[in-house]
């Protein structure tokens, strides 16, 4: 059971990241897609904002999976969620919309969990921990 628990936080990095790696990967694959997409809704700078997207998204996204600076990483990703929930989904009159707006929201919530938790024991975060000390001797020496 304990294998089971510590576990847990992994799996559930691991799904909440899913969502951005996927979609980052999808904004990399069809760059004119989102730049139109981002455009549409009336926000300025839409190839600064593909970029930063497809950063926030792919990076943070793997980070999270990784569970590296997971806390921080979470928080940003959290952020990230509520910020286009509301610049893309805000037209709540329309189901569609308003789902992929609570989609956002329910992202952002899990992520606020593992800002609240931090990463579990099976992440990048747990091992620099055991062994910082470790980690921090040898880049002294290198």
């Amino acid at each position: 059971m304990k294998t089971i628990v510590s576990a847990a936080p992994a799996l559930g990095r691991v799904l909440l990241a899913a969502i951005f790696v996927i979609s980052g990967l999808g904004k990399l694959a069809a760059p004119a897609a989102t730049i139109g997409y981002i455009q549409s809704v009336g926000l300025p700078f839409a190839t600064a904002g593909l970029v930063a997207a497809i950063v926030v998204e792919l990076g943070g996204g793997i980070a999270l999976a990784l569970g590296y600076r997971t806390r921080l990483v979470a928080a940003v990703l959290a952020w990230f969620s509520i910020v286009t929930g509301l610049a893309f989904h805000h037209a709540i009159g329309d189901q569609n919309q308003f789902i992929h707006l609570l989609k956002n929201f329910a992202m952002a919530g899990g992520l606020l969990q593992v800002v609240a938790f931090g990463a579990g024991a099976f992440s990048i975060d747990a091992l620099l921990a055991r062994g910082g000390s470790a980690v921090r001797r040898a880049t002294q020496a290198a």
